[in-house]
């Protein structure tokens, strides 16, 4: 899908025609969704920029996602992309900056180009110039990168104090349900780790593109680049919140761990006692239970119950000390 962007509030968005090969002045974002053939080839016809593939917006190379070519900023920003049933994963987004517009290259329906171009369409106050596009665009990224940020510390929490809460109140049926659902509080760390790391990467994306824009965009203005210093400030602060969430992922992912370990351990230790304890008796039957004619016990009248208290006294005597030794 193709759609182009003015800078006129009253015609926010043109129709596009792609029979032409020229655009007006008034078009300063030109946003790729998609798009077919016919219309990545108007593009390039209409503007002279190459529009970059799928594949090649996926190369992690620094060289690859950020550069300079002729007049134009090439850059590839990884994005968060959530389907609507599905688990968020990161999809390349590409910008083409000149001076006169910006094109973005995407294949998925991102949110954060639905909230910007909303905004953008309503033709309240639309950007001014290409980089005033972009700006927005990044703004418009950081701030959903915030609020994603903000979910996951949020459940994190939660995760915490269902993983700390005051266990010695509840009853043993209760301990019983906590042990059965760790395995969902595992994958539910899990899904928070996985959707931190990519909120990392696509930070990382941002912070690495802002100085490369202030860096080779001449035509820049002083208020724009201020906007751009703002971003990068932005974008520090929320990779020191990140590292902090990733901290915690992992400090409550050892936690969980460390408890599944004692959980296996007490049960471990049930078998051992009774092992301890039905050892000695199982040992003294075996031995009375051989029926040899030698054996002085055989025709003992007291020998039964003899080797039935030996056997208790085997068995009591092991589980006192253990007791004593607080096992249990």
């Amino acid at each position: 899908m193709l759609t182009l962007h003015t800078c006129r509030t009253d015609l926010p968005v043109t129709p596009v025609d792609l029979a032409t090969t020229t655009l007006s002045p008034d078009v300063i974002w030109i946003d790729l969704m998609d798009a077919s053939e016919e219309e990545i080839a108007f593009v390039h016809e209409a503007t002279g920029l190459k529009i970059p593939s799928r594949s090649q917006l996926s190369e992690i190379e620094s060289s690859s996602r950020l550069r300079l070519e002729k007049n134009a900023l090439i850059l590839s920003i990884p994005a968060i992309y959530r389907p609507p049933n599905g688990q968020a994963r990161l999809v390349p987004a590409g910008f083409l900056l000149t001076a006169e517009r910006l094109v973005t290259v995407r294949f998925d329906d991102l949110a954060s180009f639905n909230d910007f171009r909303k905004a953008y369409e309503s033709g309240d106050a639309p950007p001014r110039g290409s980089v005033g596009v972009l700006i927005s665009l990044l703004e418009t990224m950081v701030d959903r990168l915030a609020d994603a940020l903000e979910h996951a510390s949020d459940d994190l929490e939660i995760i915490s104090h269902k993983i700390f809460g005051d266990g010695g109140t509840q009853s043993r049926s209760s301990r019983k349900k906590a042990e059965i659902t760790s395995r969902a509080v595992l994958r539910r760390i899990g899904r928070r780790g996985d959707l931190t790391s990519h909120l990392r990467t696509t930070l990382l994306g941002i912070g690495r593109a802002v100085p490369f824009i202030l860096a080779n965009a001449p035509w820049i203005e002083a208020d724009a680049r201020n906007h751009l210093s703002g971003v990068r400030h932005d974008v520090d602060s929320l990779s020191e919140f990140e590292a902090r969430l990733s901290d915690k992922v992992q400090f409550l992912l050892d936690a969980t761990l460390g408890f599944i370990s004692i959980d296996q351990n007490d049960t471990f230790k049930v078998l051992t006692i009774a092992s301890i304890v039905g050892i000695p008796p199982t040992l003294i039957a075996s031995m009375y239970g051989m029926n040899f004619k030698g054996m002085p016990e055989l025709d003992w009248a007291y020998g039964y119950p003899y080797a039935l208290v030996l056997m208790l006294l085997s068995a009591v005597v092991p589980t006192v000390w253990l007791k004593l030794r607080g096992w249990f």
